[in-house]
């Protein structure tokens, strides 16, 4: 076996049987989860003996979680397992070597001599300090031609990541064993690509899913599974976000499930490297029905000295029919517009939860230039020691050549859990909950528009 050369403070590692170049890995199955979880299948060939033995299992996940590991092979069963994490590197080399001997090889730059000591590591804190016969030194970084050859690579040392397995086998030869875990450091989401054509009301929408490996481990030619879901893992609670979602759907996809997860499988396997990012395809749709609108929403009792933007809102629908035509896991949303010279131009972005099929979805872009609402309490009085009379009025204003429609929401009715009623009103309202009211206001082009509504509540 030929040693180890450490080269200043840099690893020069000369070639050596001991330390496989292989992954070690065998016919990998991976299935990733949204919320950085995966499950790793790997069926391996064995050559077991009779009795004891100790296999090692390269290549694993950096970060696999060990009590969740399950191994099986046939007339085998298992005694113990170690999962060795500390690998090969300049600095752990030398951090293994306190308390060793090694050589000290170094260079007389004028004449090209070369001069071998053996030492003794005392320390390697922030820096290597050497016992060389009956004298202290310390090893710097000065870019002088020095090097450190190590005799060995500890056995507590790994290339990669390893799982060791102690096994008890009654019969000898080679066999098929699964290794199976769930490992932290990987997960995927969800990133659509959408291109809005406003005048034609429809949009091209392409879906990625995007993978994320941050294991510290490459996964080899991998079938791979993805599950749109986050299963409960050690008690933690999800709690809920928001998700855009107008209206669920109720159409059942044309999709595998899991339990009540989707599955979406890539088409054929890939190599999962370790610190990549890749893309992969799942959605191509064409022409799909959407439209643009405005939304305002005014907290209660908010009262603006200066108009506000109203938001700008594109909405479309995963529905078969008139839709996306497909399940949609949580994931961005891209939006794309064209220019006067047919460019697409980005417009803004938000983000969708777990979509049924047949939803109808609202995504904030961005803020409208053209489109303002002013808020204002106009007048607010006590009817009683627990009754309130406020009168509001929200003016809004349009700069755009056409004609909009902005739903103007007012927020907060039942912040208290009190009753609340309008008792008068410019124009008809419709209550979207027990907390929010909505008017659907028509301001013309270069013109604007008014609406007074007055509210009773014990607040």
């Amino acid at each position: 076996m030929r040693p180890i050369v450490f080269t200043g403070l840099l690893l020069a590692t000369v070639a050596s049987p001991a330390i496989s170049q292989s992954s070690g890995q065998g016919d990998v199955s991976v299935t990733i989860y949204n919320d950085n979880l995966a499950l790793v299948q790997d069926i391996r060939q064995l050559n077991i003996p009779t009795g004891r033995s100790v296999q090692d299992f390269p290549g694993v996940s950096g970060q696999i979680r060990a009590e969740t590991v399950g191994f099986s092979a046939a007339n085998t069963g298992i005694i113990e397992q170690n999962f060795d994490y500390d690998l090969l590197s300049p600095s752990k080399l030398m951090e293994k070597a306190v308390g060793e001997t090694v050589t000290i090889v170094r260079i007389n730059p004028a004449t090209g001599a070369e001069t071998r000591e053996r030492a003794k590591v005392l320390a390697a804190n922030g820096g290597v300090v050497l016992q060389i016969g009956s004298r202290i030194e310390v090893l710097r970084d000065d870019r002088l031609p020095t090097r450190v050859i190590f005799d060995k690579v500890p056995n507590n040392l790994r290339a990669r990541p390893t799982l060791s397995v102690t096994l008890n086998s009654s019969r000898a030869g080679t066999r098929p064993a699964q290794l199976s875990y769930l490992t932290s450091g990987m997960g995927w989401k969800a990133d659509y690509v959408a291109l809005f054509d406003e005048k034609a009301g429809k949009m091209d929408v392409q879906g990625w899913v995007t993978l994320t490996n941050n294991t510290g481990t490459t996964f080899d030619n991998a079938k791979t599974l993805l599950v749109a879901g986050t299963p409960n893992v050690n008690g933690r609670s999800n709690y809920p976000s928001r998700t855009n979602i107008r209206s669920a759907g109720i159409e059942s996809a044309d999709r595998e499930s899991l339990g009540d997860f989707y599955l979406y499988p890539l088409a054929a396997r890939t190599t999962i490297a370790n610190a990549q990012t890749k893309q992969v395809s799942f959605l191509d749709v064409t022409g799909a029905p959407a439209q643009k609108t405005y939304e305002y929403t005014n907290r209660w009792l908010g009262s603006q000295n200066e108009p506000q933007s109203a938001a700008t809102v594109l909405e479309f629908s995963s529905s078969s029919n008139g839709g996306l035509g497909d399940a949609l896991p949580a994931g961005t949303v891209r939006v794309y517009m064209k220019d006067i010279s047919g460019q697409p131009q980005f417009i803004g972005e938000n983000s969708i939860g777990h979509t049924p099929m047949g939803s109808e979805l609202g995504l904030k872009t961005g803020e409208a230039f053209d489109v303002k609402v002013k808020a204002t309490v106009s007048e607010r009085r006590r009817l009683s020691p627990n009754k309130w009379r406020t009168s509001m009025t929200y003016e809004l204003s349009n700069a755009r050549p056409g004609a909009v429609t902005v739903s103007l929401i007012q927020d907060g009715l039942d912040f208290y859990w009190d009753d609340t009623r309008i008792v008068d009103e410019s124009m008809k309202s419709a209550r979207r909950s027990a907390d929010s009211v909505i008017w659907k206001v028509p301001v013309p082009a270069n013109g604007r528009e008014t609406v007074t509504a007055v509210f009773e509540t014990r607040f």
